[in-house]
């Protein structure tokens, strides 16, 4: 990993000349287009201004040394990618959504994966489980012949072991380390890319962008109309619910930072978020004491859970008798995601409009004409 991204550095004058594709919010990805291949470019989220991997899109009628170009120049992906192994239910998930999922030849952590295709694959013997994502079966893999694996990166993660040794191109899949949620959700088009369906993909993004923002829009408006009746410094109830995101795991409340994709949804739902202002990027983790005394009279209060039913509030109790102490409690406004009965890891990275929707359905329910809630559940006593 380091050679690849030192060559990269070393090389991107090499590059020259070529028509860089924009990016309306990505921007730890760069494109540029040259006559006859097309080199991606993806930025180190953890070190600002290092390149994490660069990729040279050659399509697989072409001869890469006929172009002038070599591993130096980035590792080589021949493209269309026609057998692929995945590592992730996100992006398994995403080929299902570019219709390209008859191309994913072997998958790892299936145990995580809730699609019901993969699952159907798996037992017909069409798509091969390698084993655990951390420590894979590297003999299953070489026998697949893949044209690449997909996996995500993480920070001082030390490379990816015997993977890094079979000579078969690793896309690693960094979107999850944008800056907003449509930043995230327009990596969909360098996967396209990488399987001959760009304009599917650049169409589906559209539909996801103009979505978003429709939500946007319609959440914003509500708060103009309703701040009409309200004082600039006073806190309408109506317009701008105060909410409350997860629960207790373990010792500690894992809360989305304000500058999280959930935190910047939160934001665009037009609600009071006690943490919007914070600068983190990820989950901030609290002790039960902080988040009770910052956000125990939320209005609304949305965690996401893992069962095999909707949980009630004698089970949540349960869990924790401090819950109690949260207005939301006492007054049945809350909201269970069960993540293993809803696609919401699945779907919500690459369709934010989806998550956006609940949000806003939750927080103003005075809004007609929304769909149904897709993700999550008021409790039931």
């Amino acid at each position: 990993m380091v050679l690849l991204s030192s060559c990269g550095r070393q090389t991107a004058a090499r590059h020259g000349g070529g028509d860089t594709l924009t990016f309306r919010y990505a921007r730890r990805l760069m494109v540029e287009q040259h006559d006859g291949y097309t080199v991606a470019t993806l930025y180190n989220p953890w070190h600002e201004g290092k390149v994490l991997h660069r990729y040279v899109l050659v399509p697989r009628t072409a001869d890469p040394a006929a172009l002038g170009l070599s591993a130096h120049d980035g590792t080589i992906v021949r493209t269309p990618l026609r057998r692929s192994v995945v590592f992730t239910t996100v992006h398994c998930a995403l080929m299902e959504m570019l219709g390209q999922e008859q191309h994913i030849a072997g998958v790892a952590d299936l145990k995580y994966i809730k699609l019901p295709y993969i699952h159907r694959q798996v037992k017909a013997g069409r798509i091969v489980d390698c084993g655990d994502g951390m420590s894979p079966v590297i003999e299953k893999i070489i026998d697949l012949h893949p044209d690449a694996i997909f996996l995500s990166p993480f920070e001082n993660s030390g490379g990816y072991g015997k993977l890094e040794e079979i000579d078969i191109p690793i896309i690693e899949c960094a979107e999850y380390m944008e800056g907003s949620p449509l930043a995230r959700a327009e990596w969909m088009r360098f996967y396209g890319m990488l399987f001959g369906c760009e304009q599917r993909a650049d169409s589906l993004f559209e539909v996801v962008d103009s979505s978003y923002h429709a939500l946007k829009t319609l959440a914003a408006s509500l708060q103009a109309e309703n701040g009409k009746t309200v004082k600039s410094k006073t806190v309408n109830r109506e317009s701008e619910r105060s909410v409350l995101l997860d629960k207790v795991t373990g010792s500690v409340w894992y809360v989305p930072g304000g500058r999280s994709t959930i935190g910047q949804m939160l934001a665009d739902a037009r609600c009071h978020y006690p943490w919007a202002a914070d600068e983190h990027s990820g989950s901030v983790s609290l002790p039960f004491e902080t988040v009770l005394e910052r956000a125990g009279e939320s209005d609304i209060w949305l965690f996401r859970f893992s069962a095999d039913h909707l949980i009630s509030y004698s089970e949540l109790l349960a869990e924790h008798p401090g819950y109690s102490q949260f207005r939301a409690f006492r007054n049945k406004q809350v909201y269970g995601c069960n993540v293993e009965q809803s696609l919401f890891y699945e779907e919500s990275p690459f369709r934010p409009d989806y998550l956006l929707s609940d949000f806003i359905k939750i927080l103003h329910p005075e809004v007609p004409g929304l769909p149904a809630l897709r993700y999550y559940q008021k409790l039931h006593e």
